[in-house]
């Protein structure tokens, strides 16, 4: 099944530590047998197991917002002010968005996703909308050797 979906944060429903769990349902007339050995016959109305997905931190800033201030008022430092960061909204404020300069980075900057709020959380954004995910490199990446010839 799709996740439900918390219309105030676009999250799926009971997200802890970045991770929710949505019942999965087994075709009918599937035979299962669990880690004792016991068969267990599936009619298709009874939750199999949980899978677990990802979901993300959200802490109340919108994304349309956030980039309605920064493409309208982003010249006044409207957008830094809403996201968290007092000081550089002041300075944008202070210098009319450094000529004009700033306020066009800091549009893009925010449209892009690459500055969010100040306190570490993601955007609010549609469930289906324009998320980015980053990619990162862990221990538990798997890296192939490069050979040379």
């Amino acid at each position: 099944d799709e996740p439900k979906i918390d219309n105030s944060t676009q999250e799926p429903m009971n997200c802890t530590n970045h991770t929710a769990y949505v019942q999965c349902l087994p075709a009918p007339n599937i035979t299962c047998k669990d880690h004792l050995g016991i068969e267990k016959i599936f009619t298709g109305h009874e939750v199999g197991f949980y899978k677990p997905i990802a979901c993300r931190n959200v802490n109340g800033y919108s994304y349309k917002v956030a980039v309605a201030l920064s493409l309208f008022l982003g010249w006044l430092g409207a957008d830094r002010f809403y996201l968290g960061y007092p000081a550089l909204g002041l300075l944008k404020f202070c210098t009319v968005g450094f000529c004009g300069i700033g306020s066009l980075i800091d549009f893009i900057l925010i449209s892009m996703q690459i500055v969010g709020p100040s306190d570490g959380s993601s955007y609010i954004i549609d469930y289906y909308g324009a998320r980015l995910t980053r990619l990162t490199i862990t221990n538990a990446t798997f890296r192939k050797m490069q050979t040379y010839p």
